[in-house]
């Protein structure tokens, strides 16, 4: 669509006001100058006619998805053709899309506060200046779009990926402990991108900065240094106020990190504090390693017929996920999905689930105006006289299966092998096997 390749998505941001390209990030070869202009100026005509155009679809099925943000700054989102799921209707896929380009323009906006703060995005007074400042913001942002982490669909879902480790109870007092030494009430462990303990406080940040900081330990964590000093602003608690973010190198794949105050220095809290609190605990942080991608304890059984799963907790708004990779498939039957297409599968079914059955949270960013004008709930859904509780769907792939209770809601991805009236007997169980081992 547009000059772009099948699946591309190409970020543009400008100022709301004039148009002025602030950045564009995204697919390898950008969009010509002239149809950047097109897409300001449509919008801006829609705006001056009384109407805000926040989404269009084009003929070959790509979409753009505009957002003005304190009507200071305007993100839109550029998706060619061919991002739908295997077994979609092209009206289904064209709502996966657009719930996901929605989210999208969310999660970048909240990144830019998140770095720069909000008061610099919403009074730019130095047009040129923003865009140098805006520099700090494309690790964080080109991980949003290139979506290269496997596992991590806090993005999407806006709860916070978790891992459970089969020592909890040890690993959430040192957390405790080694926060309130930094003179902290917010401090966070982060194995292999998921977080595997917390303090209280921290579960208590709006989920979107729960998330946004997990994608920040993850980007900080990939430049190779032992230990950093970041000022951050919370897009909800904090979004003109910066706090320090001391993050600490444990292990290879495991980081530790506070939110705090002037005090203390970075060389005080690694030299003692790092030292006094996680020294005792490298093994105690190895076998936490050892559960790896799959995220669950060894205590947790999973059924063999479970391809993957995502299970939310929809009261502290945590998740757990994992793809579970096998060679062997029934004769007569297709190959299982890939690692990489279970993981996007999984996604699908999940916006396919929360766009058309189940209850999906919103973001606190979102006013009940910008809901309406979303729109990402199908019609037939508004006349339900009750919440559904279980869907499914069967595609050429795998067959997929939702539930949803008033704590969880669980999606799993199951072979095609297994017959339909058996599903809900696979997932009622999993959830059962999960929540008894680890009171998740």
């Amino acid at each position: 669509m547009m000059m772009l390749q099948d699946g591309s998505t190409q970020l543009l941001c400008l100022t709301a006001s004039s148009g002025v390209p602030l950045f564009t990030r995204g697919a390898s070869k950008q969009l010509p100058f002239s149809v950047i202009g097109s897409l300001n100026g449509v919008h801006m005509f829609g705006g001056g006619q009384g109407v805000v155009l926040s989404c269009c679809e084009t003929e070959d099925g790509g979409k753009v998805v505009w957002r003005v943000f304190h009507d200071s700054v305007m993100l839109i989102a550029v998706a060619a053709g061919g991002q739908g799921g295997a077994g979609r209707s092209s009206s289904s896929s064209s709502k996966e899309v657009e719930a996901r380009l929605q989210r999208l323009l969310e999660n970048v906006w909240s990144c830019m506060v998140l770095v720069l703060g909000q008061d610099e995005l919403a009074n730019v007074r130095n047009v040129e200046r923003l865009k140098r400042d805006l520099r700090s913001c494309f690790g964080l942002i080109d991980q949003l779009l290139e979506d290269r982490h496997e596992g991590i669909l806090g993005n999407l879902t806006h709860c916070a990926d978790s891992l459970l480790p089969p020592n909890p109870a040890l690993l959430q007092d040192a957390v405790q402990g080694f926060a309130q030494a930094a003179d902290s009430e917010f401090g966070c462990l982060v194995v292999h991108g998921r977080i595997a303990a917390a303090t209280e406080k921290w579960w208590r940040l709006a989920p979107q900065e729960v998330v946004l900081l997990s994608a920040l330990m993850r980007f900080l964590s990939a430049s190779g240094s032992s230990s950093c000093d970041y000022p951050v602003f919370l897009p909800h608690g904090s979004p003109t106020v910066a706090h320090r973010l001391l993050r600490f190198h444990l292990l290879p794949g495991a980081d530790v990190c506070v939110l705090c105050g002037p005090t203390p220095s970075l060389h005080r809290a690694e030299s003692g504090l790092v030292v006094r609190f996680w020294t005792p605990l490298v093994e105690t942080l190895r076998d936490c390693l050892a559960v790896g991608e799959r995220c669950l304890p060894g205590s947790v059984s999973l059924r063999p017929d479970v391809l993957a799963l995502l299970l939310i907790n929809r009261e502290t708004r945590r998740s757990v996920s994992c793809v579970r990779t096998s060679t062997n498939h029934p004769p007569g039957h297709p190959p299982l999905p890939s690692k990489t297409r279970c993981w996007e599968l999984l996604k699908l079914f999940y916006i396919f689930s929360t766009t058309r059955y189940f209850t999906q949270e919103e973001t606190l960013c979102v006013s009940p105006e910008e809901r309406a004008q979303r729109g990402n709930t199908e019609d037939f859904v508004l006349g339900f006289s009750h919440q559904p509780l279980q869907c499914y769907l069967v595609s050429e792939e795998c067959k997929s299966y939702g539930l949803q209770t008033p704590q969880h809601q669980l999606f799993l991805l199951i072979p095609l092998s297994v017959p339909t009236f058996a599903l809900r007997t696979v997932a009622t169980q999993t959830l059962s096997d999960i929540v008894t081992a680890t009171g998740f």
